[in-house]
């Protein structure tokens, strides 16, 4: 028998304005509990205001906010933020630093004693900073101090946890094993998550699903593998990586360019497209004595660039082109050492399974 479940948390048509400029603009979403779904797009897209709302400290304009169900927030309808049983992280950790850390993490318990003594000793050896009970917030790193922040959240077994750029105030070198360590954490403790961020390799990494916003709008949701490899339009492709792009004109199902002829169905005759390809997907080979590159029957027809500038980048190297056609330059990526010197005439060729063709 199917499971027929509501969601932990569901959004329905979220619509908020500033200043008669809608910043949340009919945002409809649901998280399954053990879920995490991150909400993710560049600063100023209406992300945090999302979770505002959801947590209730912000009131929606239209729309409702439901959680197993029950609507919280709608018409009429404003349940006060501290019973919504919704735990909350933030860039900030908003640690209270004249509290000890056992008294940080036990703080939103409405236990007795004993329990809440058991409950704080839990959680601090799930993160690894059993001992550190009597210590204050200034004493800790900032991946010490996350790692309260993520305890006290958790503390209350909240059916929701919101996380708003969590991560942000942490070093480089911290950020992937306390990630890696937070996901463990959440998905241990089952609550259904919603987390927000900028980056996208932050998203891919943590996301069971992305829902990927853009001036308000959720413009393309689905698992981290479907958004990356078939973004909804140019702007979701590069927001997830650089993009080389290539124009032409389609005829027909087909549009020819300088690398042959691409499949563009869809497309009237005459119309612009836009051919967009990752730098990784650009396949590099030399000339051969003259004899020209061998490409596969998936590269298509080779082109010719020249050199601009080659940069190491530890796990790969980009190598920027002139190409021979229309002044255009393209960028390659390939995996380790490969700085060929400027002025180097090298040929170019596409993965035309791993182009996206849109409309100009």
């Amino acid at each position: 028998m199917p499971d027929s479940a509501p969601p932990r948390l569901e959004t329905r048509h979220l619509v908020r304005s500033f200043g008669g400029r809608r910043v949340v603009d009919d945002v409809s979403l649901s998280v399954a509990a053990g879920q995490v779904t991150c909400l993710l797009g560049p600063s100023g897209c209406g992300k945090s205001t999302t979770l505002r709302i959801i947590a209730g400290v912000e009131r929606a304009d239209a729309g409702e906010v439901r959680l197993d169900g029950v609507t919280v927030a709608g018409p009429g309808v404003h349940v006060p933020p501290e019973v919504r049983s919704v735990g909350l992280m933030f860039q900030d950790f908003a640690l209270f630093p004249h509290l000890t850390v056992a008294e940080n993490v036990g703080f939103g318990l409405r236990v007795d004693r004993t329990e809440k003594a058991r409950r704080v000793g839990e959680l601090l050896e799930r993160v690894d900073l059993s001992g550190f009970g009597r210590k204050h917030p200034h004493e800790l790193s900032g991946g010490e101090q996350q790692r309260v922040a993520l305890a006290r959240a958790l503390a209350p077994r909240p059916k929701v946890m919101l996380m708003d750029e969590p991560f942000s105030g942490l070093d480089n070198r911290l950020r992937d094993g306390i990630r890696d360590r937070t996901l463990e954490l959440l998905k241990e403790e089952g609550a259904a998550v919603l987390l927000v961020t900028h980056e996208p390799d932050e998203a891919m990494r943590m996301a069971d699903e992305i829902a990927l916003m853009r001036a308000g709008r959720i413009v393309q949701k689905g698992a981290p593998y479907n958004v990356y490899n078939a973004p909804v339009d140019k702007a979701a492709a590069a927001f997830f990586s650089d993009i080389n792009v290539i124009r032409g004109v389609s005829k027909g199902a087909l549009t020819e360019t300088p690398f042959g002829a691409f499949l563009t169905p869809g497309h009237k005759d005459g119309a612009e497209v836009e051919i967009v390809i990752r730098p990784q997907h650009l396949r590099i080979d030399f000339d051969r004595n003259g004899r020209g590159p061998n490409p596969t029957p998936e590269d298509g027809v080779p082109a010719r660039g020249t050199v601009l500038r080659s940069r190491y980048l530890g796990r790969e190297s980009l190598v920027d082109f002139a190409m021979d056609f229309e002044g255009a330059k393209l960028t390659a990526s390939v995996p380790g050492g490969f700085l060929p010197k400027p002025g180097t005439v090298l040929w170019l060729m596409i993965r035309r399974d791993r182009c996206f063709v849109f409309g100009v």
